[in-house]
This record gives C-alpha cells, sequence and structure tokens, in this order.
C-alpha cells in the first residue's frame, strides 16, 4: 500500500497535470471555434493594435517585427501562428513544371469583361529608385480576381479601419473607389479617407472576415471640387489576426507600389503573386506634396470557399436564370439581340432609330406579339438605357430583360406571356455607345466616375432636351398667355430645331422616335445611385438649386416610383448604407428629381410636356460599372421590379373617342378634372390615362367636335378601365363640312357687313 502522505502528494500532482491540461484544451476549443460562433467585436478588441498606435520617431518602421527563429515569405498564412487561418504548406507552393505557374488553389479567374489586367502592367513594374524590373516569366500568365466590394457596398463600413482620421467624414468608411463627395465640404459625407497625420506610420486596412486570396489594389485620391490629395507610392501588408503583419516584397526589399498622378483617374497595382490571407493593408509612402494623405480604394481578391461558414453562404446571392452575365461589347450587343430574336421570331423585332456621333445604330429590341404594328387599344411601353455611356449596369439589364422574356414566354410563364400579349414593349439599351465604348476599353474599375459619361461630341444626354418647364410656367404667370402655351403637348421651340444649337444626334433621334409611338410610361436606367426620381426635374424657383417641384401628376409618379423601389431587393432596405451622400430612405427609395438637384431639359420634364409619355429616371446602383461577376446579383436585385414597372401601364383608364359613325377622332383632348395636365388621343383615336385608384370626372374634346363628360372609376386590380367616349361635330363644323363638300367657301360675318357698307356709301353717293 502507499503512504497516505504520499498518496495526497501524487493526488495533488495529478489535479495539477490535469488543470494544465484542461487549460490548454480549452484555448485549442476556443481557437478552434468558427468565426462566426465568437463575438466578433470583442474579438476586434482582443486581437487588434490600437487604432491610432504608431511607433515612436526613433523607432525604425516594421508593421512585422520578426521573432528569433522565424522567417518572412511572401504568403503569410506560413507565419502565422493560429491554425485557424493557416492553409497547408502545400497549397502555398507553386506547381513545379507548369509554364503558366498557375497556383496550387486552383480559384478558376473570374470573367473580367475587360482588358484591366493588360492596360496597367507598366504601372505595376516601376520600383522605387524609379527602374524597371522585368517580370516577363509571370506575366505570361496573370490570375486576375473581382473586386471584393467596397465600391458596391459589400464591404461594410465595420470591415475598414485606418491608422488615424482627420474627422469622421473622411474616416476609413469613406476610402471607397468612385465614392462622391457632398456639395458641402466638411461634413460626414466626404470623398476619401484622409489621415490624421501626414507621415509614413499612416495605413488603412480591410478585414475580409475569411480567407481571401488577393491579387490587386485600385486607388484613387480624394474627390473634391477645392483640395488636391493623393497619395503617390504605397506598401501593402497582410495578416491573418491584424499582430503579425508581413509587407509584400520585391525580391529582398519591400516592394513600393507606384500611386496616383492626380486625384480622378484609378490606378490598378497587381500583386506580384496572389497572397492568401485574412487582412491587407495599404501603407501610403509618399503624397502629393502640397495636399495630404488621401485615398479611395477597391481590393481585388477571390474569397476562399468555406461550406461550414453559414454566415457567408446566407449573404452569397445566387440565380437560377440561365442567361448571358457578362459585359457585351457594341458588336456582341447586336449578336446577342440576333439570338433572341431567333429565338423568338413571333414576339421580337429588331430595329433602330438612328446613329450614334460616330455611325453606330441605336438599336432597340420590341416585345409584342404583333411585332411591327400599334394595336389599338394596347398601350407602349419603352426603357431606354446607356444615357450615360459609362452607366453600364442599365445596359445588361436590358440585354437580360429580353433574354428572360424571351425564355419566360416559350416556358409558358402565364404572367410574361400576358404582359407581352396586352403590351407592345421596347427596350433600347444603349442611347450613347460612343460612351459605353469607351468606357469599355479601359474597363469595369479602370473609367473612375466619368470617362464615357458623354457623347463623342462632349454632349449629357440626359440634359440635351428642349427645356419645356419655362414656356410652360411663364405662360402660368401671365394668365392673359395661358392659352398660347397648353398645359401638354408643348411644341419644340424653333430655335431648338436650328442646326446650329448644340444638340447630340442621339438626342435628336430619341424625340423623333419618342414623337412617333405613343408611348405611355417608361423608365430611363441610369446608375452611381439606388433610388427612382420622378418628374419634375427642374426647380421652378430660379433662384434656388433644390426645390420640391412636383407636377399635376405627382401622386401618380410617387406610386409609380414605388412600385419599382418597393419591389427591389435593396432599394427600402433601411439597413443599407447610401451610395454617396444622400439617404433616401426617408422617400422609401424614390425622390422627386428638382429636391435632389435641378435639371433643365431632362428627358423626364421633355416627355411628360411633349408627349403623352410619364417617364421616371431609375438609378439601378451605387457602382456606375460593376464587375462582371456581381452582374448575376444585380439581375435578382432587379429583375421583380422591371416586371412590376412594366405592368403598371396598365393602371388607370383606357378607351376610344369616335365619332357619330364610329370613327376614331385622333389628337383628341383628355381631361380629367382637378389635375392640370391633360393626354391626346393617337392616330386612331385611342388613348391611355395613368391614374390612381378613385373615380374621376373625364372629358374628351376635339377640334370641331363637341366634347363629353363622364365619370370613371380606377379599381385598386390591375387593369385599366375602359372609359370610351363618342362626341358629335359642331353646327359650324357642319355647316363647314356641307359647303366644302360642294365646293364653296363660308362667308365671314364681317366680310359681309363691310360688303353691304360699302354698297349703302355708294348709294348714297
Amino acid at each position: 500500500m502507499i503512504p497516505l502522505s504520499k498518496k495526497g502528494s501524487c493526488s495533488s500532482q495529478l489535479c495539477l497535470a490535469l488543470c494544465a491540461f484542461g487549460l490548454a484544451l480549452l484555448g485549442d476549443l476556443s481557437q478552434a471555434l468558427p468565426v462566426e460562433d465568437q463575438d466578433y467585436y470583442l474579438q476586434e478588441i482582443i486581437n487588434r493594435d490600437h487604432y491610432y498606435s504608431y511607433p515612436g520617431p526613433d523607432e525604425e518602421f516594421s508593421p512585422f517585427t520578426e521573432q528569433p527563429g522565424q522567417e518572412e515569405t511572401a504568403h503569410v498564412a506560413e507565419a502565422e501562428e493560429s491554425p485557424r487561418f493557416r492553409p497547408g504548406k502545400k497549397e502555398l507552393k507553386q506547381k513545379k513544371g507548369n509554364k503558366k505557374e498557375k497556383s496550387i488553389l486552383e480559384i478558376p479567374p473570374a470573367k473580367n469583361g475587360n482588358k484591366k489586367g493588360e492596360k496597367n502592367k507598366k504601372g505595376n513594374e516601376k520600383m522605387t529608385d524609379g527602374g524597371y524590373e522585368s517580370r516577363r516569366g509571370y506575366e505570361v500568365f496573370r490570375e486576375s480576381c473581382p473586386p471584393l466590394g467596397l465600391e458596391t457596398l459589400k464591404i461594410t463600413d465595420f470591415q475598414l479601419h485606418a491608422s488615424t482620421v482627420k474627422r469622421y467624414g473622411l474616416g476609413a468608411h469613406r476610402g471607397r473607389l468612385n465614392i462622391q463627395a457632398g456639395v458641402n465640404e466638411n461634413d460626414f459625407y466626404d470623398g476619401a479617407w484622409c489621415a490624421g497625420r501626414n507621415d509614413p506610420y499612416q495605413w488603412i486596412e480591410l478585414d475580409a472576415r475569411r480567407l481571401t486570396k488577393f491579387t490587386g489594389i485600385i486607388t484613387q485620391g480624394r474627390n473634391s471640387l477645392w483640395l488636391s490629395d493623393w497619395v503617390t507610392s504605397y506598401k501593402v501588408m497582410v495578416s491573418n489576426d491584424s499582430h503579425a503583419w508581413i509587407t509584400v516584397k520585391n525580391g529582398s526589399g519591400d516592394m513600393i507600389f507606384e500611386g496616383n498622378s492626380e486625384k480622378e483617374i484609378p490606378v490598378l497595382n497587381e500583386l506580384p503573386v496572389p497572397i492568401v490571407a485574412r487582412y491587407i493593408r495599404i501603407n501610403p509612402r509618399s503624397w502629393y506634396e502640397e495636399g495630404s494623405i488621401c485615398m479611395r480604394l477597391e481590393i481585388l481578391g477571390c474569397p476562399l470557399p468555406d461550406p461550414n461558414n453559414y454566415y457567408h453562404r446566407r449573404n452569397e446571392m445566387t440565380t437560377t436564370d440561365d442567361l448571358d452575365f457578362k459585359h457585351h461589347n457594341y458588336k456582341e450587343m447586336r449578336q446577342l439581340m440576333k439570338v433572341v430574336n431567333e429565338m423568338c421570331p413571333n414576339i421580337t423585332r429588331i430595329y433602330n432609330i438612328g446613329k450614334s456621333h460616330q455611325g453606330l445604330k441605336l438599336y432597340a429590341v420590341e416585345i409584342s406579339d404583333n411585332p411591327g404594328e400599334h394595336e389599338v387599344g394596347e398601350p407602349e411601353f419603352r426603357y431606354i438605357a446607356g444615357a450615360h455611356g459609362n452607366e453600364v449596369l442599365g445596359r445588361e439589364l436590358m440585354l437580360l430583360l429580353m433574354q428572360f422574356m424571351c425564355q419566360e414566354y416559350l416556358a409558358g410563364n402565364p404572367r410574361i406571356a400576358r404582359l407581352i400579349e396586352d403590351t407592345r414593349i421596347h427596350l433600347l439599351p444603349s442611347i450613347n455607345p460612343d460612351g459605353y465604348e469607351m468606357a469599355y476599353e479601359v474597363g469595369s474599375e479602370l473609367g473612375g466616375w466619368s470617362l464615357g459619361r458623354w457623347t463623342q461630341d462632349g454632349i449629357d444626354i440626359n440634359n440635351n432636351f428642349p427645356d419645356l418647364n419655362t414656356m410652360l410656367w411663364e405662360a402660368e404667370d401671365r394668365k392673359k398667355f395661358q392659352r398660347k402655351v397648353p398645359n401638354h403637348h408643348i411644341p419644340i421651340p424653333e430655335w431648338y430645331r436650328s442646326e446650329n444649337t448644340t444638340v447630340a444626334v442621339e438626342t435628336r433621334a430619341v424625340i423623333a422616335w419618342m414623337e412617333k409611338i405613343p408611348f405611355v410610361l417608361g423608365g430611363n436606367l441610369q446608375g452611381g445611385e439606388l433610388v427612382v426620381a420622378y418628374p419634375y426635374d427642374m426647380v421652378r424657383s430660379t433662384w434656388k438649386t433644390q426645390e420640391h417641384t412636383p407636377t399635376p401628376d405627382d401622386h401618380v409618379f410617387r406610386w409609380l416610383a414605388y412600385s419599382y423601389a418597393s419591389t427591389h431587393r435593396l432599394m427600402t432596405d433601411a439597413r443599407r448604407r447610401v451610395c454617396h451622400t444622400e439617404d433616401f430612405q426617408k422617400e422609401d427609395g424614390t425622390v422627386n428629381g428638382a429636391s435632389w438637384h435641378t435639371v433643365a431639359g431632362s428627358i423626364n420634364d421633355f416627355s411628360y410636356l411633349h408627349t403623352n409619355c410619364f417617364e421616371l429616371s431609375i438609378y439601378v446602383g451605387c457602382d456606375k460599372y460593376p464587375h462582371e461577376s456581381e452582374l448575376p446579383e444585380e439581375w435578382e436585385n432587379n429583375r421583380e421590379s422591371l416586371i412590376v414597372f412594366m405592368e403598371q401601364v396598365h393602371r388607370g383608364i383606357k378607351g376610344m373617342v369616335r365619332d357619330l359613325s364610329g370613327k376614331g377622332i385622333p389628337n383628341a383632348i383628355i381631361s380629367v378634372e382637378g389635375v392640370n395636365h391633360d393626354i391626346r388621343t393617337a392616330s386612331d383615336g385611342d388613348y391611355w390615362r395613368l391614374l390612381n385608384p378613385g373615380e374621376y370626372v373625364v372629358t374628351a374634346k376635339a377640334e370641331g367636335y363637341t366634347s363629353s363628360t363622364k365619370n370613371c372609376a380606377v379599381g385598386y386590380d390591375m387593369g385599366a378601365t375602359q372609359c370610351d367616349f363618342t362626341i358629335s361635330k359642331t353646327n359650324l363644323a357642319r355647316i363647314k363640312e356641307i359647303m366644302e363638300k360642294f365646293g364653296k367657301q363660308p362667308i365671314s360675318l364681317s366680310i359681309r357687313r363691310l360688303r353691304q357698307r360699302a354698297r349703302q356709301r355708294r348709294q348714297q353717293r
């Protein structure tokens, strides 16, 4: 037997050993927990250095302090102690014997649809001493990854951190590619991240929240009307825990990447070798000498597959639609239209409305059960995209929509079939193909905010239409001249039609198209924001730049705007971050154009005042030119909205205006009591008047005819209420008709009186 004293001693030693083992096991288990099961913000507090900490002036700046026996490598995962973020060493080695030097991770290159990788190799070769290093062996193959989503807002504000900031409005959350500053600077919405101090110890950092293969960085300077701030060179560091940082090397030394030479043109730098890590940090080394450290950026990276992480799987967007998700240049766009037409020849037609400044035809696709002609009683709808050539998402949505409608019609989708049978739909994907081709050449991230926006001759099509608002409002202010300017179908002034007027050929083509077809409802798709803007777009007060300026049909326009915004996946989401400076949630993702910013000669105002068509501007995304990999998600965001908005063309009243013989009367005026805006019948005498549910007193009148008035009720169910009118000719019109029939002209009473007076004078003499 063992003595009691020895037994107690053994027991105490065993207990200590068990406790030590338990603590070690607990530590290992805590590290093994998946990221989503831990408190993210607590982890941030425990694991990272203070954002504002930096070395003292006597310390050598090194973001990664090398430990004894530890070597820096190109892949940070090998230097990381935590097993949670460390891939196996075999995964980090390049395949031998592969001339293309493809990464063993086997992440397929994302389709990009642009040439950005080719156009920026020279910028990646420049080193600190101004020399160039040959990288021909590696340039044979360059694997590219899509943007992680700073510009598209996939990356949240909580994932961006910085060493110091000048103030909140210049915080890390504003360091997003192409973000725009507010009109009044020095507020919460400035146009970049700006460091609090100008020294080489500043940084901006992204937490990808999962292992990611980083391949490149795109940078811009600060968006500002008054200041010039940009970074001219920088280092790149990566980490798996935000403590141990490794600088990207160029041989034995730290690699210095060339930054910007001005504040707006983006510059791409690709990493010499893709790097797997969770965190990436940009460390500015030099900046414009008369400015400050300010940056906007985008990170290119491929998140590594993580099937066990529910958080990421829940937020991944997929689509079941078998469509051509890519960016299409002019030739590819024509080819796609042809393919759709060949798939659905009975319901589609391709035509062009004119040519661009460079001679490219402006192609449109008509979708109808009887393409090529207007059917009496069937409303006409249009979508327009690409007025700004660099806002390409709308263009691709139009191409996706025509594919989708063709496929669904062939598959027997009753909703799509009913829409096509009851509506004549026109899709014009690219009004400004010249501008698009310019933006397409540099690609989705390198065009900046404005490259390709204007036509080839420098005109903004969206604001190039005649200003009819001023003519109408001046007539209303001077009541005695009010009859000279009607409240609808206001004629285009003669000076605008002159050849010397600065009007784009594309604008003239669109105007002729709008005058030829009796459109009822339309939407022009734009980019750079997430909102639906409705007219008026021009303020009535000449001394203001922002003022709510409603049309007489404001209640209808609000409904139309809300019908799109409310069915979009993001527009009415109160949790989403604003794109740039404006928060449109107070009106549920809609805004009156003039209360946002005044625009004279907009397509919306012109369409409303010169034709019967109610038109709205639909801003479909924060990113004007999203990467090709984003197109499936953007399609899912907008698909239902695009269809719902088209269906609104069947809301209100419709009908025929005929004479006693049953013949349709063209240009008859349809007036609604209490709404100071009329519409007119088409050439066959049919009309459509968009109205919200309610009861209305409607009058039909035409020159030479007596007017007719009746009550017309609009219900809540989809489908316009039939409201027909039969009107008879006035007595004077009948007399004129009879006399013209017998070859005689009616004699004016005033002329008769003059002749009688002349006879009396002759008799008196």
